[in-house]
């Protein structure tokens, strides 16, 4: 992972706003995503896809739901920025934040969205 290779994977902001979701919550699945975001599932995970093929995001399946968490052979330089940018930029996320953090617990997520 190069500097150039990271910043054109999170060039678009949905891209943007997913990684740094993921970074906040350590795992989110679609739906959560989606609903975060308030898109399209076809349109999050298209980005998703994008952000696993650039080597950002592993994914895992647990039944008919698909998880998304950062990488885990990130460089830790990659961590970083992104944690920084969560930090220095919460107002920004703030919308999409309050909206998954009003889905309540992950038991109560699964059961109203996926």
């Amino acid at each position: 992972m190069t500097p150039t290779s990271l910043f054109k994977c999170l060039a678009d902001e949905t891209r943007a706003r997913l990684m740094l979701l993921i970074a906040r919550e350590q795992e989110l699945c679609v739906c959560e995503l989606t609903c975060a975001l308030g898109e399209s599932q076809p349109k999050i995970s298209r980005h998703l896809a994008q952000l696993r093929t650039c080597g950002l995001l592993a994914d895992r399946r647990q039944g008919q739901w698909v998880y998304y968490r950062l990488h885990p052979e990130l460089p830790e330089w990659v961590g970083q920025t992104l944690a920084t940018v969560l930090q220095a930029n919460q107002h920004w996320l703030d919308p999409d934040a309050e909206r998954l953090d009003a889905m309540g617990n992950r038991p109560q997520r699964q059961a109203s969205c996926c």
